[in-house]
């Protein structure tokens, strides 16, 4: 994996190694059971439970490699209030339809269940970064070209 760090907020950051916990004690334990059950059904070349709870022990490796990646090499850290768009910060904007939508501009990783996400990577984001109140921001999507005007921005608090 490439050492590219990711920007978490605190709260992120705790998710994610309760997530990591988790996987690590409970979920390792209950993969093993599952392993060893279906493992005393006989024959492993036609024992699909077998094949199954081998997949998910993948799947599950696999995640917990990614979040001792994500863990070790982010980016922790509370966001300053510059009146700014930057990673870390809420901006309330208007489209051009007259909607307003307010976004947490950050890595997926901070993920905040009931609010949008605006990653820097994506077009929105992206385009939304360094912005101030009051200025209008142009960004163009796979369904054409939008304009939203930036109405607030504040920092993210949990």
């Amino acid at each position: 994996m490439a050492d590219q760090t990711t920007f978490l907020t605190p709260a992120a950051l705790k998710k994610l190694q309760d997530e990591l916990e988790e996987l690590t004690t409970d979920g390792r334990r209950e993969i093993e059971e599952r392993i060893a059950e279906a493992r005393s059904h006989g024959d492993l070349r036609e024992n699909a439970d077998y094949d199954a709870a081998k997949n998910d022990q993948g799947l599950m490796e696999a995640r917990i490699r990614k979040l001792e990646h994500l863990i070790n090499t982010a980016e922790v850290r509370e966001v300053a209030d510059t009146g700014k768009v930057e990673i870390g910060t809420v901006v309330t904007v208007i489209d051009s339809d007259g909607d307003e939508m307010e976004y947490f501009v950050a890595p997926q990783e901070n993920k905040v269940a009931g609010m949008l996400l605006a990653s820097p990577t994506s077009p929105l984001g992206a385009a939304l970064l360094g912005a101030s109140e009051g200025d209008e921001v142009d960004y163009e999507a796979p369904a054409g070209t939008f304009t939203v005007k930036v109405v607030s921005v504040r920092p993210y608090e949990d």
